[in-house]
């Protein structure tokens, strides 16, 4: 099985990759070990930002990223929230092939208004 901590790397890959580039370089600082107070403080008030995504201003996503910081820092959260994130990632995917395939059925496409 893949260890924890580089399956960890991974989700910060794929997050990486999917937020604009200054977005990207402050959670590239927060993971260098130096920067382990602003670290804590940031992905606790992800952490709370999430619980709260019933707000208008904050999101579901800040829930994952502050858990992925804290997991940086607290070895024995790492496989659960690893096994946690992989069973996300596997049902979304499942509800994307759904949503696609459903779409395809109806003889809908992006391209294509109905006449």
């Amino acid at each position: 099985m893949v260890n924890a901590k580089a399956e960890l790397n991974r989700y910060f890959v794929m997050i990486d990759r999917r937020v604009p580039l200054r977005v990207s370089r402050s959670i590239r600082w927060l993971r260098k070990p130096t920067s382990f107070g602003a670290r804590t403080v940031v992905a606790s008030l992800l952490i709370i930002g999430g619980i709260f995504s019933f707000l208008p201003v904050l999101g579901l996503w800040m829930l994952p990223l502050g858990l992925l910081l804290i997991a940086q820092d607290v070895p024995f959260l790492q496989r659960p929230l690893v096994k946690s994130l992989a069973w996300v990632e596997v049902a979304l995917q499942g509800l994307k092939m759904k949503w696609q395939n459903s779409r395809a059925g109806t003889g809908h496409s992006r391209n294509h208004s109905p006449k």
